[in-house]
């Protein structure tokens, strides 16, 4: 009978998902730099091929999250010959939810909140931001006053 890692090096044999410390089901491509003490839920893609993309120390990106630097839909329709590829920054203390899309050329802002089922199109969303929707939302400083509220100095 087969060890637990054993089945776990057949997956990593049989797929295209590198081993990591966050899920066997958490598929990393390219070099990313994650902060310390950052949570990755499970079928989550963090693409960094081509392109920077750093995720700061106490992040929680949720299960079922694309962070995903590529845009080829410009060369797949033969509008381009290559695939756009842009940076993308988390600072510290960002929640991703659920079923979120981050696409390059995003930065979001520390202790920033990216609801459940929101894309994050290009741009600089300023920390203590609500992000919200498909077309996004974004309410800035939506958390700065209750940050200030629990801040013991």
């Amino acid at each position: 009978m087969m060890k637990q890692d054993e089945y776990k090096q057949h997956f990593y044999d049989l797929t295209t998902f590198k081993e990591n410390p966050y899920h066997p089901f958490v598929w990393i491509l390219g070099t990313p730099e994650i902060g310390e003490n950052v949570y990755i839920g499970a079928f989550s893609e963090v693409n960094a091929t081509g392109a920077n993309v750093v995720i700061g120390a106490h992040c929680d990106i949720a299960s079922f999250v694309t962070i995903n630097c590529a845009d080829s839909h410009l060369k797949c329709i033969e509008l381009a010959n290559s695939i756009d590829r842009k940076d993308i920054i988390l600072e510290n203390n960002v929640f991703v939810g659920s079923h979120c899309v981050i696409k390059g050329g995003v930065y979001i802002g520390h202790h920033s909140v990216v609801a459940a089922g929101t894309i994050v199109d290009t741009g600089h969303i300023p920390p203590y931001s609500l992000v919200i929707g498909n077309p996004m939302i974004v309410k800035e400083g939506y958390y700065l006053e209750g940050i200030r509220k629990n801040d013991p100095t």
